[in-house]
C-alpha cells in the first residue's frame, strides 16, 4: 500500500498526542517513499519532530523508578543461548568491558518502569568513559527496524528516566552529562541509512544530541567505531 506526504503527517499527529510512545507506532518503521513527493517516510516523519522539537522533548513522562536502576544479579552471565533474544545476549556479551569512544559497559537490560502497567521499555546498555554516560539503543546485526525508531527509542528512554536517581544508583557524579545514542551494527539497515542523504534524520539527531555507534564484531570480539 502506498502513502503520500500527508497521509504520513496524519499518523504524526494522532501519534503525536501521546509523545512517549510516539517511537513504538508502526510507520516509524516504514521503508520506502511517498507516493506524491518521493520522499523517504523517514524524513517526512523527522521533518514534522523537527518543527516541534520542543513539543517532544518535553512531552516524554519521567517515570521515577522507585526500586534502584541497578538490578541485582546483573552479572554478564549468559544462561541460555538459545532463548532467542539476540540483542540481549550481545549486550550481555559486551558488559563489563571496555570500548573506544564510549567507555565501559556498566549495565544492560536497565529497567525504566516503576510498576508494571508503565509504558516503558529497559534499556539497552549503558555506557560510561568517565565523563558522560550513554543510554545505548541496541539493534542486532539483521535488525530491519529503521534508525529513526533507533534514535527515538533510545531518546525516549533518556526522557523517562529519572537521571539524578540513575546516576546516583551507580554512584556516578551527579554532574555526569547523560545522552542517548543509537548502537548499531556496522553495513546493516541502520548503518546504510546514515550514508544516504537523509538530511531531516540527520538534524533531528543533532537537535537530540543522539550520535551513532557502530558495532563490528571479529573471532567474536566486538569493537565499536564512529562511522
Amino acid at each position: 500500500m502506498g502513502y503520500t506526504r500527508n497521509d504520513i503527517l496524519e499518523q504524526c499527529k494522532t501519534a503525536f498526542q501521546n509523545k512517549s510512545t510516539f517511537y513504538k507506532q508502526s510507520f516509524i518503521n516504514y521503508r520506502g517513499k511517498t507516493e506524491d513527493t518521493d520522499e523517504f517516510f523517514t524524513e517526512v516523519i523527522a521533518e514534522f519532530l523537527c518543527r516541534h522539537i520542543s513539543e517532544f522533548t518535553n512531552g516524554i513522562t519521567t517515570i521515577t523508578r522507585e526500586s534502584s536502576y541497578k538490578t541485582p544479579g546483573h552479572d554478564g552471565i549468559i544462561k541460555d543461548l538459545d532463548s532467542g533474544r539476540e540483542e540481549e545476549i550481545i549486550a550481555m556479551k559486551m558488559y563489563d568491558k571496555n570500548y573506544d569512544f564510549i567507555g565501559k559497559m556498566i549495565d544492560y537490560q536497565t529497567p525504566l518502569k516503576n510498576k508494571r502497567t508503565d509504558e516503558a521499555g529497559k534499556i539497552d546498555l549503558l555506557a560510561y568513559d568517565g565523563a558522560t554516560l550513554r543510554i545505548l539503543e541496541l539493534k542486532k546485526p539483521d535488525s530491519t527496524e529503521t534508525m529513526l525508531r533507533c534514535v527515538l527509542e533510545g531518546y525516549t528512554y533518556l526522557k523517562t528516566a529519572n537521571i539524578a536517581k540513575l546516576l546516583d544508583n551507580f554512584k556516578l557524579p551527579s554532574d555526569t552529562i547523560v545522552k542517548a545514542c543509537p548502537f548499531v551494527f556496522k553495513n546493516g539497515e541502520q548503518h546504510s541509512e546514515m550514508r544516504e542523504q537523509r538530511p531531516h534524520l540527520k538534524r533531528l539527531m543533532d537537535l537530540l544530541d543522539s550520535k551513532p555507534y557502530y558495532i563490528s564484531e571479529t573471532n567474536g570480539k566486538f569493537f565499536v567505531t564512529e562511522e
